[in-house]
């Protein structure tokens, strides 16, 4: 078969493209995005093809296109850029321009991933530690002007907080993380965040606030640590109607093992820094949960209460 181009609009004769071969493909955007033919395929001979309805092909050939996934709202931007210049009302040269920060954008040492939603249904977020108050100013401020989804700023201190904030707007806060555009919870999954200690509580705000980022509505549940079982065992229809679980706990990390035992649904465990003497500043948490007799339970760095809001966010796609 071959691929010739057209135009749509003054019937010139088509140029030759190219010739499609057996395995080659061949899709036209007028099946996603309803604008005009650009291109025809004309077979010499009778030759077997494969089709796939508009509903099908944009679900399962675009990244991102399924509903589950989170990177929705810059789909839809991405879907509008693509409608205000079939129908005039931007120009292509200004369209251009948007797209090319649309993998990513050079913000002084920075580069900054535009493209991430798309790829993973999770949007980039900012880690504060290391960076000056100026530079999480700019690049909070180019993920604020150049899309439409969340914007979270993690592991930040009171003198980024206060830079930001003071620059781009409050957002909402938690400790040491702040959250801007917060979406509405659009995700089903029941989420529970659970923890042993009230001394794990910076760790529980970074997850529940980067959950709620991603669309949850995540319940927490506090100091059911295993010296007191009992407090547990008094909330235990929480745990198990919870459709996944992050345990977080110091000291010797055991209630990850509790919690696995429990419930059927994926467990992410965080260890953290918390605990005397021969806790190791949580490699002792880190090394039982990794040892966990509950199969299956999945273990994330030590104070991680980020990576584990992120990989229940990949598990209930």
């Amino acid at each position: 078969m071959t691929t010739s181009a057209e135009s749509p609009t003054t019937g010139q004769t088509p140029d030759f493209v190219r010739v499609l071969g057996a395995g080659d493909s061949f899709g036209e955007l007028v099946v996603l995005y309803d604008v005009p033919r650009t291109a025809t395929v004309v077979a010499p001979r009778p030759a077997p093809c494969c089709g796939s309805p508009a509903r099908h092909f944009s679900t399962h050939s675009i990244p991102g296109a399924d509903s589950r996934h989170n990177g929705r709202v810059d789909e839809a931007a991405l879907r509008q850029l693509i409608d205000d210049v079939r129908t005039g009302t931007l120009e292509p040269d200004a369209a251009v321009e948007r797209l090319r920060r649309l993998p990513f954008a050079e913000v002084g040492d920075a580069l900054v991933d535009h493209h991430r939603a798309l790829r993973q249904g999770m949007p980039e977020a900012i880690y504060g530690r290391g960076k000056t108050a100026a530079q999480c100013v700019a690049i909070v401020g180019e993920l604020l002007a150049n899309g439409s989804g969340p914007v979270l700023l993690t592991r930040a201190d009171a003198s980024q907080i206060e830079a930001v904030c003071a620059a781009h707007g409050p957002g909402e806060l938690a400790t040491g993380a702040v959250l801007w555009r917060r979406p509405e919870a659009h995700r089903d999954a029941r989420v529970l965040v659970a923890s042993a200690g009230t001394s794990d509580g910076p760790i529980v705000d970074e997850c529940v606030l980067t959950l709620r980022a991603y669309g949850f509505e995540p319940d927490r549940l506090a100091d059911i640590g295993v010296s007191g079982l009992h407090r547990l065992l008094a909330h235990l229809d929480r745990i198990t109607s919870a459709d996944a679980v992050v345990v977080v706990a110091g000291m010797e990390g055991a209630l990850a093992s509790v919690i696995g035992g429990l419930t059927s649904g994926p467990v992410v465990a965080v260890p953290t820094s918390v605990g005397y003497g021969s806790s190791f500043d949580g490699v002792t948490a880190l090394l039982a949960m990794h040892a966990s007799c509950a199969s299956g339970v999945t273990v994330v760095g030590i104070d991680n209460g980020f990576g584990a809001a992120c990989a229940i966010a990949r598990m209930m796609q």
